[in-house]
């Protein structure tokens, strides 16, 4: 059984699934679903389409050069069926996804760190353009405030008031003894 990729979105098209185009000199080009099949009829470009794997790569999204691709590409060679082997090569796989997966990961946490100052610069820009929405929930906001603050400070009042209470209660009950 052979996973091809998917000649437009490169994903994976497993056997019995998508469609198959040979061309005049005979290249095949294989597709995972008719969405590609339409694009490729199109003639449009994958490194221009926004959800293929090429457009992501193209814009340093996804990885593009990795020592674990190679392994990807040596696995489809058929070869005799040999049971040490097969197990060898299973733990193989996924031993090399498992580096693959960390090293994605890497790479992803490293574009966000990079992408997390220009995020906040452009929400500020957006807050300067559009301030005039926020400027009522911001009054909103100080008249809230000023009311809880003002709630605090009279349960801090009643508090002491209390307190002194106690005090004098105490005072007057150790006097009377």
């Amino acid at each position: 059984m052979r996973i091809e990729k998917c000649y437009f979105c490169s994903s994976p098209c497993y056997p019995g699934h998508g469609i198959m185009f040979v061309r005049n000199d005979s290249k095949t080009f294989r597709f995972c679903r008719s969405k590609c099949h339409r694009n490729f009829n199109k003639k449009r470009n994958p490194r221009k389409v926004a959800w293929t794997k090429a457009y992501r790569k193209t814009r340093g999204k996804e990885l593009a050069v990795d020592s674990t691709f190679e392994f990807e590409k040596r696995r489809n060679r058929p070869v005799k069926y040999d049971r040490n082997l097969m197990g060898k090569t299973i733990m193989a796989m996924q031993r090399v996804q498992s580096i693959k997966e960390r090293r994605e990961e890497r790479f992803h946490a490293n574009r966000m760190r990079d992408a997390k100052p220009e995020k906040v610069k452009q929400a500020r820009v957006e807050i300067e353009k559009h301030v005039e929405l926020l400027a009522p929930a911001v009054a909103k906001r100080e008249e809230v405030l000023q009311n809880v603050l003002d709630s605090a400070r009279a349960r801090i009042a009643t508090r002491k008031i209390k307190a002194g209470e106690k005090v004098k209660a105490r005072g007057s009950g150790e006097i009377e003894e």
